[in-house]
C-alpha cells in the first residue's frame, strides 16, 4: 500500500498544473528582497491580469539597510510604483510554469522599465527575479546618494503566490 501511495504521489507531482500566468483575472502577490547600490530592502507587490498577455499592478519598496552615510529619512527609503506588464510566457512557450514579463512603471521617484521572470513550482507558489532601471528621473540634477536610492538599477528576488 505504501508503494502505491508513493507512486500516486510522484505521478500527481508530474502532472500538476502550475501555470505562471492565466490571463484575465489572474492575481499575483509577491514579496522579496530589493538589492541596489548603497541600500537593500523589502519589495512587495500585486499584479492583476487584464488580458491574455498583460497585467497591471502596484509595487512598493522600502530600503531597510542604507550604507555609506546615506540619509535615513523615510521619504528616501520608500518608493511606490504603478506597473504595466506584458506577460510573454505563453508566447515564448518554454514551459507553462515560466513567465517572462517586460514592463513599464511610474513611481514616486521616476518613470522606469523592468524585466522579470517567474517560475511556479506548484499552482500557488513560485519564485521571481526582476531587473529595474529608471528611464526618466524626476530630478535631473546630480543626485545625492540618498536620492539615488530607488533611482538607479535595482534587482528584486523573492517568492510569488497565486491568489
Amino acid at each position: 500500500m505504501k508503494k502505491i501511495l508513493l507512486i500516486a504521489l510522484l505521478f500527481s507531482a508530474f502532472i500538476a498544473n502550475s501555470q505562471s500566468f492565466t490571463g484575465k483575472g489572474d492575481q499575483k502577490f509577491f514579496i522579496g528582497a530589493n538589492l541596489q547600490n548603497n541600500a537593500s530592502g523589502l519589495n512587495i507587490g500585486y499584479d492583476y491580469g487584464l488580458g491574455e498577455n498583460f497585467s497591471i499592478g502596484m509595487n512598493s519598496t522600502y530600503a531597510l539597510n542604507v550604507y555609506n552615510g546615506v540619509d535615513k529619512a523615510f521619504i528616501e527609503r520608500f518608493d511606490l510604483k504603478a506597473r504595466f506588464n506584458a506577460n510573454l510566457g505563453n508566447v515564448v512557450n518554454i514551459s507553462e510554469n515560466l513567465d517572462f514579463y517586460p514592463g513599464l512603471s511610474l513611481s514616486l521617484k521616476n518613470f522606469g522599465g523592468h524585466f522579470g521572470m517567474r517560475y511556479f513550482f506548484t499552482s500557488g507558489f513560485g519564485i521571481y527575479s526582476e531587473f529595474n532601471t529608471p528611464l526618466a528621473k524626476y530630478d535631473t540634477d546630480r543626485l545625492t546618494p540618498a536620492e539615488k536610492i530607488h533611482n538607479q538599477f535595482t534587482v528584486n528576488i523573492g517568492a510569488i503566490f497565486n491568489l
